[in-house]
């Protein structure tokens, strides 16, 4: 029997992409978004099954996975891909708009995993793959509500795998750096147009979208195919390994994060992001 992934956010991005590799792959493949009009990036293969959810409404959640294992019989693997990022000052984003950004990228994981775990205890296997991002383990000015988001998906997942071990069942993260280079970029514009402006931070904001500007150029060309090939090699490994950081453009930042002092950790992003 073919294994089956479902996959949140396929209607662009990682998720459409990650859904046209696994069906390539010989894959049942259950693509979900929240509306299932905007399929247009999918192949049409008759083994993706399109079917509508919304992260932020649980009945969608617990009928898109039924309807998934009624359709290929069960579920191997779920992907959370699912995500947005609120790009802009702190001060300027409401309450509303925060709560928001952690409904869709914690909680709305959260409930799709807590909707499948069932399903996995039953067969006493499966795996769960998080998108989490490369502000998951460091703090990016202007994304600080975005990042905050993802620490708080990465430390569910850490210390989730401890539960689900005994089980049968692995929990991993991947941590794109090149999200730049996908609509994800455009929807980070979008969700952020309804922040206030405040004048006091414009000089700030000018000298940080410089910065910013550099750092899309020098992202990975290939990023979207990097992610795409990470998810897949998490998915079939055969190992717990917890995190996956395939794009080359995050990982200075990253080996700074986790193999530097902390003194020479913030001398080095102070030099990135408050040089003048």
């Amino acid at each position: 029997m073919n294994k089956t992934v479902l996959i949140t956010g396929t209607s662009s991005g990682f998720g459409a992409a990650t859904a046209n590799y696994f069906a390539a792959k010989g894959w049942n493949v259950i693509a979900t978004m929240r509306d299932t009009g905007k399929d247009g990036n999918l192949d049409k293969s008759e083994n993706i099954f399109v079917t509508q959810l919304d992260v932020q409404d649980k009945n969608s959640i617990d009928k898109a996975i039924a309807e998934g294992i009624n359709h290929f019989g069960n579920i191997d693997v779920v992907v959370n891909n699912a995500g947005y990022g609120l790009f802009g000052i702190f001060e300027s984003a409401s309450r509303e708009a925060i709560q928001t950004q952690f409904d869709v990228n914690v909680f709305g994981a959260m409930d799709v995993t807590r909707a499948v775990l069932p399903h996995f205890r039953s067969q006493k296997s499966g795996t769960i793959i998080n998108i989490s991002s490369g502000a998951g383990a460091i703090g990016f000015p202007m994304a600080s509500i975005y990042s905050s988001s993802k620490f708080a998906l990465e430390g569910w997942t850490e210390g989730l795998r401890y539960e689900l071990t005994s089980l049968g069942i692995v929990a991993k993260i991947i941590e794109p750096g090149g999200a730049l280079q996908t609509s994800f970029i455009n929807r980070m514009g979008d969700e952020g147009l309804g922040l206030q402006l405040i004048e006091d931070y414009l000089p700030f904001l000018e000298q940080i979208g410089k910065v910013y500007g550099g750092m899309q150029g020098a992202a990975d060309a290939d990023a979207v195919e990097k992610v795409v090939q990470a998810i897949y090699e998490a998915a079939t490994d055969g190992t717990d390994r917890l995190r996956y950081s395939p794009t080359n453009d995050i990982k200075p930042i990253l080996e700074a994060r986790r193999n530097t002092s902390e003194e020479e950790y913030q001398a080095f992003t102070n030099n990135i992001f408050l040089s003048k």
